[in-house]
């Protein structure tokens, strides 16, 4: 880790470790947004199947992972306080947990999705595209969740980049892919939503294998070994990992499921209305990956500054990236606001699920602001290995307060499928304050 720089350089120090963690984000988002987007250009009803589908998926596979973004604050520690014979052993470990994690999503896509999706009130079809969707997109999970494992290991050594390189041969890839399989072009078959289940597993495999390949012939980590010599499991390490990881991914699981549980019921609405949700939280999704990668960066930063016992400049770090978030959150809603419809039209060229998705937008710019706070601010917390209440607040702001909220909202006003966005507006505004408020007793506890 570098020495302690000066307040006026660690903007440009941030900012060297949020743009390559941003654009790998939006790389990785690409994979859900071409499949949104292709198959929106394919068919209503195979676009309706492959967002339920997402619906099940984004929660439970970003839950299970964050559980693995445990490594980054653990290994940054780590090379804080410049143990480097320990990263090797930590990496290992959790490259056996992300076998275990990935075994877990994949029994539960392949028996736990299909009763459920049973029980809703959709359309045949769409049901059946949920399904499938879900089972060939499953091939791809066991070098996903090992990748991310690998992608934590870069990232806590401030290697951003090889990150991003890394992920940026998944877009094109996705895209190409999709082209193949949701159209039947090239002598393909045509599999419409189902293909871009078959061309996200292909491109997990091929980000895997890139990523392993760098982390064992690339000389920035040579020193490391980390694929020479495995060490047997030790469950004491699994416990440390799990320590730290399981609150985040239960923090990340209750904030992405609660998007993902309006949707489902939003199930009682049309097929248009469902289409419109999707297509505004999609777009709103991208937008999300500014205040997420900050928050990565400020996991990193403030890890390692915490590790070398660097206080002072973990307060710094933690308080840049808010101010940061929030500046580029007034681009976020003046986007959101002045180009709707050319957004919308991206995605469909249905008319009556145009107009649906420009009213959507207008509430997801309102939760812009909140967003830009509570992520970094969860991402400091994380660097100074403060995650459970974290997600005990997750579970109050999100469940105990925004879901009711949106439910009231959607049942007992005009306001229909709208009342359930005021209801997530709510509960992201409670969780900025509430974080915020536990991150500065954080810093004061530590100045102490």
């Amino acid at each position: 880790m570098e020495n302690t720089l000066s307040l006026r350089k660690k903007p440009l120090r941030l900012a060297k470790i949020v743009m390559p963690i941003l654009i790998t984000q939006l790389a990785l988002y690409m994979i859900t947004f071409f499949d949104i987007l292709m198959t929106g250009r394919y068919d209503t009803y195979h676009l309706a199947g492959v967002t339920i589908g997402s619906s099940f998926w984004l929660p439970v596979y970003t839950g299970l992972a964050g559980i693995l973004m445990g490594l980054t604050p653990i290994i940054a520690h780590l090379i804080g306080a410049r143990r480097k014979d320990e990263v090797k052993f930590t990496v290992q470990q959790g490259l056996y947990v992300s076998v275990v994690l990935a075994a877990i999503v994949f029994l539960i896509i392949r028996y736990g999705v299909s009763p459920i999706l049973a029980s809703m009130p959709l359309e045949d079809e769409v049901r059946v595209v949920a399904a499938d969707y879900l089972e060939a997109m499953s091939l791809g999970l066991f070098p996903l969740f090992a990748y991310t494992v690998l992608r934590c290991f870069f990232d806590a050594l401030g290697a951003t980049r090889v990150s991003m390189a890394i992920i940026l041969l998944s877009a094109p890839l996705t895209i190409f892919t999709n082209y193949l399989l949701i159209f039947g072009n090239w002598g393909f078959p045509e599999l419409g939503g189902v293909g871009a289940g078959y061309a996200a597993a292909i491109t997990y495999w091929l980000i895997f294998f890139v990523a392993y390949g760098v982390a064992w012939k690339n000389k920035l980590f040579n020193d490391y070994q980390l694929f020479n010599i495995w060490g047997k499991i030790s469950f004491k390490r699994w416990k440390e990992i799990l320590f730290i990881g399981v609150p985040i991914g239960i923090s990340i699981f209750v904030e992405t499921s609660i998007f993902s549980a309006v949707t489902l019921m939003m199930s009682n609405y049309s097929t248009a209305v469902i289409s419109a949700h999707q297509i505004a939280l999609n777009f709103t999704s991208l937008l999300y990956m500014i205040p997420l990668s900050i928050s990565m960066g400020a996991t990193i930063l403030v890890g390692q500054a915490v590790g070398a016992g660097q206080m002072r400049d973990a307060k710094q770090y933690s308080f840049l990236g808010v101010g940061l978030a929030i500046a580029f959150s007034f681009i976020s809603i003046a986007i959101l606001l002045v180009f709707r419809e050319p957004i919308a039209s991206l995605y469909t060229t249905d008319t009556k699920i145009i107009a649906l998705a420009t009213q959507f937008f207008i509430f997801a710019a309102l939760f812009q602001f909140s967003d830009a706070i509570q992520a970094p601010v969860q991402g400091a917390l994380r660097g100074y290995k403060d995650v459970n209440m974290t997600f005990v607040m997750a579970i109050v702001s999100y469940w105990v307060l925004g879901l009711p909220i949106g439910y009231l909202m959607a049942t007992y006003t005009d306001l229909g499928p709208y009342g359930y966005w005021i209801g997530l507006i709510a509960g992201l505004t409670v969780g900025a304050i509430t974080l915020t408020i536990r991150l500065i007793y954080i810093q004061k506890k530590k100045f102490a």
